[in-house]
């Protein structure tokens, strides 16, 4: 099989701006660049892959569905943007905060790599090959357990903290999108990469 590169991206505080457990789209803000990175990604022949720990369904705080209908609809925004989620995975669960059988210490949950090795398999990807980004040290260590090729912090929460070997910090997805086109083929822009936000 052919295996193909994917670009994983975290959802809050990556995809859309982290106010706090985000469950309806009139919560919902996009990051600036979000958008180009993807498309970069795109154009690099690489899948986009949303993985993401979405806690607040264990904690009772919004539904599965709620999760559902509000994944659809970014989903959508994406593509109405010229850049398709090829698949988004999430885990509900958190090992002492959620209630019944969400309290659990999931492997799907970040740090651990479960997600991205869900995507490996499903999707047929080839892991050195392909990037992160996220916005928590989390994200970072499920990436580097998962065999990642590039790992980046957006500046965010855990931007003062010290990264791991393997790892690297990025200001914007703008200079994400610059890093993964150096990572994939060396500097210079990606073939119909358009920077537009």
């Amino acid at each position: 099989m052919d295996l193909k590169p994917a670009l994983f991206l975290d959802r809050d505080g990556v995809i859309n701006v982290d106010h706090g457990y985000v469950h309806r789209v009139a919560d919902f803000e996009f990051m600036p660049g979000i958008f180009a990175l993807a498309r970069a990604a795109q154009a690099l022949q690489m899948r986009v892959v949303v993985v993401t720990n979405q806690a607040g369904i264990g904690r009772g705080l919004y539904s599965e569905a709620d999760f559902a209908a509000l994944t659809r609809w970014m989903c959508e925004r994406f593509a109405q943007a010229g850049a398709v989620i090829d698949r988004v995975y999430h885990c509900p669960t958190h090992p002492t905060e959620a209630v019944g059988a969400y309290r659990v210490d999931s492997p799907l949950r970040k740090p651990h790599p479960g997600m991205l090795l869900a995507a490996r398999s499903e999707l047929g990807l080839d892991l050195p090959a392909s990037a992160l980004v996220g916005d928590k040290l989390t994200d970072i260590q499920a990436g580097l357990a998962a065999g990642l090729g590039l790992n980046m912090l957006l500046q965010g929460t855990a931007a003062a903290a010290d990264l791991p070997a393997g790892a690297m910090r990025v200001h914007s997805l703008m200079e994400a999108a610059r890093q993964l086109q150096a990572f994939r083929c060396g500097p210079g822009p990606a073939a119909g990469y358009t920077a537009r936000p």
